[in-house]
């Protein structure tokens, strides 16, 4: 008898969230652990397994569970490692078995990806992706990620780091420094820390009147958010030129794989046609002619509590 449920873990920075999947897409139980906590890889590993081994009792044991899909920052498909994830703490600079570790430790087969490959994998399989077979996935969050579809399959590259789309180049002169190493990345102006950055520098270069000057502390993307959406003209302004850099991108990427859609994730696309709009305008002024007006560019349909999981659970059910 075919075995009842997948488990989806996705690893972050900070936290790592746990879940048990049935077939239809639905997370019955859900935990978490912190990440940032640990320094070392494979004591990672024994807390992340007690705390699921914690919820496969309650579905009956691991007899019922398939497999364990991952997704994880700088995680290689291929190979099942984590590699030079400077943002975990416990990540460093080396190549850390991790699929094994996880295998070895649960006994059941264990596939893992890059996190936005991961959630282009769920939106194909339960999201707003559902029977297209070619789509980008971006995720605009900290960072901005990316999961490129080609005729129905994720796009690794012959290394597997495939699809890095936030550190392409979207300021070519006097750019921004990335944490990649590298000058004018994408993810530097179009992530939720390169909008609330956007901001800063323009409050610091003008006079201009905003309710942004008001906040005391750091400014942050949903600060910029509540003032555009109450009608600060400032604040407007950086959601349009965000939008414009994302257009101006996704017109390239549109060049190199023909999608059908490109669908946003993340804190940041709740933002809606404050974020929408100058994207399509900016896009579309910027394709080529046989591609104006065609692509269509989409929110994931995927609950955000329960996204992350979901994604990394779909690469379970193709585990033997």
């Amino acid at each position: 008898m075919d075995k009842t449920y997948v488990v989806g873990i996705d690893i972050g920075g900070q936290t790592s969230k746990i879940g048990i999947v049935d077939a239809r897409g639905t997370v019955l139980i859900q935990s978490s652990i912190r990440t940032d906590t640990h320094t070392d890889a494979k004591l990672f590993v024994k807390d992340l397994c007690a705390a699921l081994n914690k919820l496969i009792l309650e579905v009956g044991g691991i007899a019922n569970i398939r497999g364990i899909g991952i997704g994880a920052p700088n995680g290689n498909f291929y190979t099942g490692t984590i590699e030079n994830a400077v943002n975990l703490t416990w990540g460093g600079n080396t190549a850390i078995p991790f699929a094994k570790l996880m295998s070895d430790k649960m006994g059941v087969p264990v596939a893992l990806t890059n996190d936005a490959n991961a959630a282009a994998v769920g939106e194909m399989t339960y999201g707003a992706a559902r029977g297209m077979k070619n789509f980008i996935m971006i995720t605009l969050g900290t960072g901005v990620g990316s999961g490129i579809v080609i005729n129905g399959e994720v796009v690794y590259g012959h290394d597997g780091f495939a699809g890095e789309l936030g550190h392409t180049t979207a300021v070519r002169n006097n750019g921004r420094q990335c944490n990649c190493g590298r000058t004018g990345c994408l993810e530097t102006y179009a992530s939720a820390i390169g909008l609330a950055r956007t901001a800063r520098e323009w409050l610091d270069s003008s006079n201009e009147s905003s309710v942004l000057r008001n906040i005391p502390e750091n400014i942050t993307s949903k600060d910029v958010f509540e003032a555009a959406y109450q009608g600060d003209v400032l604040a407007k302004r950086i959601f349009e030129y965000t939008g414009k850099k994302l257009g101006e991108s996704f017109a390239d990427f549109v060049a190199f794989s023909a999608p059908e859609a490109i669908v946003l994730f993340g804190g940041l696309a709740r933002s809606g046609d404050l974020l929408l709009k100058p994207i399509e305008e900016s896009m579309n002024a910027n394709l080529l002619h046989l591609w104006k007006n065609k692509i269509k560019i989409i929110f994931s349909q995927l609950k955000e509590s329960d996204a992350a999981i979901l994604g990394a659970s779909a690469l379970a059910w193709e585990l033997k």
